[in-house]
């Protein structure tokens, strides 16, 4: 699909990813709109010259304001995307229904082309590296799940109802903006105290971790390039880094050197999958490659965060 000429929805795009994405569509021409609840992102992230709508995508009317006959394309960002989220009914519930309400909306309204954000969780602990077309899929969090069942009903609407679609399966996403996650977390314990650091698990979980900026493209390239009804992609690194490497890189860039303790066990939380790191050979074959290993996003991510949270 050619995006440069085309009206875009980006739901979510006040978050990190969305905003990212909002900003480097505009940039080549692209048309866009965004529209977020705000509970997570902020209205300054969005580039000035977007139009932006407070929405709440579970508000079927809210959803019909923002979805419009005129529209090209949905980019679907808008979630809860918290693993260890507190309220599993309302993250399962509330990620379903957003997604179920744009389907139906963009069916209605005869717009036929949708982008989503899933997750490397609906493999639950899977084989390493795993390919997007590995079988059964058996997620191990309420998160996993929400995106699993969110990736059902849009392969009901790419082959039954004509929603051409691509569902995008993330790594670990870094970048500016970023809170509630291992980088921002241990940047603001060691601002706090820097002689010390408590880490979940046993430091040895690891997974693969992608710069914003380097998703954001991955995503755009595929869109443009892969035509399936349903387009299904792992978008990540070739290579992983475990928490203590997060914490080690974390330190450097402070200029600290804590102790570090640790909670105990094989990962941070229930649900938690101790080590992930998905095939990007799909990507690759369709023409596309990180140019930063995760090391290296872990890296730039802190950095970024540094700036914004260390006075």
């Amino acid at each position: 699909m050619d995006l440069s000429n085309a009206t875009v929805l980006v739901t979510g795009g006040a978050g990190l990813v969305g905003s990212h994405l909002a900003a480097t569509l505009h940039d080549v021409g692209t048309t866009v709109r965004v529209a977020d609840d705000l509970s997570k992102g902020t209205r300054e992230r969005v580039p000035d010259d977007v139009t932006f709508t407070k929405a709440d995508l579970t508000d079927r009317a809210d959803v019909d304001q923002v979805v419009t006959a005129d529209l090209d394309m949905v980019f679907h960002l808008a979630a809860y995307t918290d693993t260890n989220f507190d309220d599993d009914r309302k993250l399962f519930e509330e990620n379903t229904e957003m997604t179920y309400n744009l389907l139906e909306a963009m069916r209605d309204a005869d717009v036929d082309h949708f982008a989503f954000t899933s997750s490397s969780t609906v493999y639950g602990e899977a084989p390493r590296p795993t390919p997007e077309d590995y079988g059964p899929l058996e997620p191990i969090s309420i998160y996993g799940s929400s995106k699993l069942a969110d990736e059902g009903l849009i392969s009901t609407y790419a082959h039954s109802y004509g929603i051409q679609s691509w569902v995008f399966r993330f790594a670990n996403i870094v970048g500016p903006y970023q809170r509630g996650n291992v980088v921002p977390d241990f940047i603001e314990k060691l601002t706090d105290d820097p002689s010390k650091l408590e880490i979940l698990g046993d430091g040895r979980q690891e997974k693969s971790y992608m710069y914003v900026s380097e998703c954001v493209s991955a995503m755009k390239y595929v869109v443009e390039h892969a035509d399936e009804p349903l387009n299904i992609y792992n978008l990540g690194t070739k290579t992983t880094t475990s928490v203590t490497d997060i914490a080690d890189i974390v330190s450097d860039e402070l200029g600290v050197t804590p102790e570090y303790t640790y909670t105990g066990g094989d990962r941070g939380w229930t649900g938690d999958v101790p080590k992930m790191r998905l095939s990007i050979e799909k990507l690759a074959a369709l023409g596309w490659e990180p140019t930063l290993s995760s090391d290296e996003a872990v890296r730039n991510g802190t950095r970024d965060l540094i700036d914004e949270i260390v006075e």
